[in-house]
């Protein structure tokens, strides 16, 4: 795995052969970064990633110099991989926070330009992340929800559903809340 562009583009990061997490393909991360990137400015961006795993994302966006990217993951050592690799890159502009995703949100008082959630794929309450998400009032006038997931989900029917975008088997949905909707 690496990070595919800004200032650590190249750098490789290498987690543990016995990691459970499965990290975003840098073919996914590549195509991603490209449709953010023509649509918001980086530097202005506070970001909340959820069900970080690898912290790939994470690193991806601070990697951009957004200005602050929070990486929340309920796994000890995948939260420790996280903030001890956020430590080697001297990443000024990310934290590891260590708790459940829907339990963080729920106390949450910070609003985001996008939230990126990557939960397992069988994850039974994937269908009710953009309605959480959504109710817990987080997310900045036009932010965007990207929520990565596989094949066999769809939320094409969302109310604040934007798009699809499928690379193999990650398929990012993008949910955004408008005047229009």
């Amino acid at each position: 795995m690496r990070i595919v562009s800004g200032t650590y583009k190249g750098r490789l990061i290498k987690p543990p052969k016995n990691f459970r997490a499965r990290p975003t393909t840098d073919f996914a991360k590549e195509n991603l970064f490209n449709i953010l990137s023509n649509n918001f400015n980086f530097s202005e961006l506070d970001i909340l990633d959820l069900f970080s795993g690898t912290g790939s994302i994470s690193y991806e966006f601070a990697s951009r110099e957004c200005n602050s990217v929070i990486s929340i993951e309920s796994n000890f050592k995948h939260q420790i991989f996280i903030k001890n690799t956020i430590e080697d890159l001297g990443l000024q502009n990310v934290r590891s926070i260590k708790s459940d995703a829907f339990r963080y949100v729920k106390s949450c008082r910070e609003k985001f330009y996008i939230v990126f959630a990557d939960p397992p794929y069988d994850l039974k309450s994937m269908d009710s992340i953009p309605d959480f998400i959504f109710e817990q009032e987080i997310l900045k006038p036009e932010a965007w929800l990207i929520l990565e997931h596989g094949d066999k989900t769809s939320f094409n029917r969302h109310k604040y559903f934007k798009e699809i975008r499928k690379y193999g088997g990650v398929n990012f949905s993008i949910f955004a809340h408008y005047e229009n909707n």
